[in-house]
């Protein structure tokens, strides 16, 4: 009886799906997938915009001598903390895969597909360079690179602040030009990564251009809080605390 009706079913189920499956998923290749991400944390970046105001325009209103005082002192860091947008000289620079990256057939000199591609460490040494030469603000991508910005590799692309993206990767430093370009030259790491940019069997891509202008636009993600401190009994009890 098991077998006879199990046989029943699997002739109705083939019967309905006409040789498709009856439970498909969400998603039926990776590039879509890739873009309901990143239209999901659209939406959610424009709503934390939108409590961001609300917020600020509620601390605004608080009429008292504390909360002004340190909504003064919140104003000053914001253009440390990238919350504000930054103009002037700059570097760019674009790292990309390798043209053969998606061959088939590898170079009988390359032993290593990994160095035909562009990883996250690639993209965090361009960055971090770019900060030691003392860099006013910068972007991956047109995104402001903040101090809780993180970079992951993700199949074959790379998610920044929970948005993904694929190559090739471009990278701006706003900043004092002459000691940009020092500290990318001086790099270690990048000295390696521009060899094979140099090297016509691995061919992985880097460009440098010096600009004349670089606009960094202001952070706009969710800021999270690490670190805290309980406020004064009587301050808390004044209305300052929150």
């Amino acid at each position: 009886m098991v077998g006879l009706l199990s046989g029943a079913l699997f002739v109705v189920s083939a019967h309905s799906s006409e040789g498709t499956d009856l439970r498909p998923g969400r998603f039926t290749d990776l590039a879509s997938m890739v873009r309901y991400d990143a239209h999901r944390v659209a939406g959610m970046k424009k709503q934390v915009t939108d409590l961001t105001q609300q917020v600020n325009a509620l601390s605004g209103s608080v009429d008292n001598r504390q909360v002004r005082r340190f909504n003064r002192q919140a104003a000053r860091l914001k253009d440390p903390a990238g919350l504000l947008p930054v103009s002037g000289p700059g570097v760019t620079v674009t790292l990309s895969d390798a043209p053969q990256a998606t061959g088939q057939d590898l170079p009988d000199t390359v032993d290593n597909p990994n160095l035909l591609l562009v990883h996250q460490q690639d993209i965090q040494a361009v960055v971090n360079a770019m900060w030691r030469a003392g860099a006013r603000a910068v972007t991956i991508q047109g995104q402001r690179v903040v101090t809780t910005t993180g970079i992951r590799c993700i199949g074959n692309s790379v998610q920044l602040q929970g948005v993904p993206y694929s190559q090739p990767y471009k990278i701006q430093a706003v900043g004092d030009v002459t000691a940009l370009s020092t500290a990318i030259a001086d790099d270690a790491y990048l000295q390696v990564y521009r060899a094979d940019a140099a090297d016509p069997d691995i061919n992985v891509g880097w460009d440098e251009q010096i600009e004349n202008r670089i606009t960094a636009p202001a952070y706009d993600g969710l800021t999270d809080f690490q670190y805290a401190h309980v406020l004064p009994q009587s301050d808390a009890q004044s209305g300052a605390g929150g």
